[in-house]
């Protein structure tokens, strides 16, 4: 991976990790596109270290009450119905499903997930539930995220896991789900986030292991593409929040089926290899 490469994937890992749109999609299929080599799932994971980092600061007076809370909680009985410390509780078990998943599956989640056919197919058949759930959304009462109990954790926590594949977006399948569960889009989107940072950073982590062996790109590149993912990424999550509060998500999902389809034809007519970038 050229410093190049890095500057261009560090800004698509910023611009989409928190847009319901897929960020290991966006560098999977631009690196086809562009013929580079597939950067892995190594690089995408340590990358999103860099955008998590933006979450951290920006939802840092949040985080610090809900471990506050939480911390509270296990040595004083009565500080356990405090919603901060439920939530601490709820983002903890909202986190298991990916971690049990992510290791079970890790082999296929780098290797055959990584299918272009299935980036496509997955970007069209997830955006279209984004679509039906913020359909759903619109049509009853909105509850904020202080409603939600131990089960619809387990819930988003299973949505989550389903970002294991490039295509689905964790904050898109976890959005989705909120809304399904009744939730409003700034609430559904809030948990999200901050259910992500677990996940990602356990992830990010185990990944930074391989980096600058194998087939992972060298430290250089990563890290300068992490540090943009960060900067570019706290600029995202500002305005996304912003955006929902006042419009739908059927930009985004227009967006994906799109892009989907025009992946799914490329790769049909043998532009695309499936397994990696152009055939000629």
């Amino acid at each position: 991976m050229t410093w190049f490469h890095a500057v261009v994937l560090g800004l698509l890992q910023g611009l989409t990790e928190f847009l319901p749109v897929s960020s290991s999609a966006h560098l999977r299929v631009f690196s086809a596109l562009a013929g580079w080599e597939d950067p892995g799932a190594a690089f995408t994971a340590v990358t999103q270290l860099g955008t998590e980092s933006a979450v951290l600061i920006y939802f840092r007076r949040d985080i610090a009450s809900i471990i506050g809370a939480w911390s509270a909680s296990l040595v004083r009985p009565e500080r356990r119905k405090d919603p901060n410390a439920r939530m601490g509780w709820f983002v903890i078990a909202g986190t298991l499903p990916i971690g049990v998943l992510g290791m079970a599956f890790q082999d296929t989640i780098e290797t055959s997930l990584r299918d272009l056919r299935i980036v496509g197919t997955t970007l069209i058949v997830f955006g279209l539930i984004l679509a039906v759930a913020d359909r759903t959304r619109a049509v009853r009462y909105a509850k904020p995220i202080t409603e939600l109990t131990f089960p619809q954790s387990l819930g988003y926590g299973f949505a989550q896991s389903l970002a294991l594949i490039p295509g689905v977006s964790r904050s898109g399948g976890t959005i989705s789900a909120g809304l399904l569960m009744g939730y409003s889009r700034e609430a559904a989107a809030r948990y999200s986030f901050l259910l992500a940072i677990p996940a990602v950073l356990a992830s990010g982590g185990l990944e930074l292991l391989k980096i600058g062996e194998g087939p992972a790109p060298a430290w250089g590149p990563t890290l300068l593409a992490t540090g943009i993912a960060f900067v570019v990424g706290y600029a995202a999550v500002s305005w996304f929040l912003k955006y929902i509060s006042r419009h739908s998500f059927i930009p985004f999902v227009v967006y994906r089926v799109l892009l989907g389809s025009a992946i799914i034809g490329l790769v049909t007519v043998g532009v695309l290899a499936p397994s990696a970038g152009p055939t000629g």
